[in-house]
């Protein structure tokens, strides 16, 4: 490809045309055509890069959450290394919140104490019902929705499954209610009297 300005090297690409073959009744088939610097030879090299295209959407919603939710470019730090501490830590938060997401949607049936403490399941399902937890846990989608539900989600019948910002926004809320559910079993309930 010859660049636009002279005096910039040529840059070589290889295009990949993908066209799904089986679309399902009633759609379009979905018809891509990617430029890469990346090598392509095989076709199993064309297949590993239109599965990095795929996953680029995910990337997009993490890179959202790091920057929307833990609103990492407004960390005003004086030194690199606190910096880089930050960011590795909100990068680990914005995973997490982009796993539930998808675990959510995904796994919804698994028993939500894979992903939550006892402390995070607990004290969110007692503020959400007013009643005891369950002895079994609740669903990982049951819980998504009630911690959604903590960030605005109104979990109405067809309303689809949340989205990051209202699990972002009820993590953080439910994070409250686990540690007062922690200090209350700490100290005792003679704190409440």
């Amino acid at each position: 490809m010859t660049p636009p300005q002279s005096g910039q090297p040529r840059v070589t690409v290889t295009a990949i045309f993908a066209n799904e073959e089986h679309p399902p009744k009633g759609k379009e088939p979905v018809s891509w055509l990617l430029l890469t610097n990346l090598e392509v030879k095989t076709l199993a090299q064309a297949k590993e890069k239109l599965e990095w295209y795929l996953a680029r959407w995910q990337i997009e919603i993490f890179f959202k959450i790091l920057k929307s939710g833990c609103r990492v470019e407004e960390l005003q730090l004086e030194h690199i290394d606190r910096l880089e501490v930050a960011l590795a830590l909100y990068q680990i938060i914005s995973w997490r919140v982009l796993y539930l997401t998808m675990l959510g949607r995904e796994c919804s049936e698994l028993s939500c104490d894979l992903v939550f403490s006892d402390d995070e399941w607990k004290s969110a399902y007692i503020v959400s019902t007013r009643e005891q937890p369950p002895e079994t846990p609740p669903t990982i989608g049951t819980m998504i929705r009630i911690v959604a539900s903590f960030g605005g989600f109104l979990n109405r019948r067809h309303d689809r499954f949340p989205g990051p910002q209202t699990i972002w926004i009820g993590l953080q809320r439910c994070q409250d209610f686990a540690l007062m559910f922690e200090a209350q079993r700490t100290l005792g309930q003679s704190m409440l009297n």
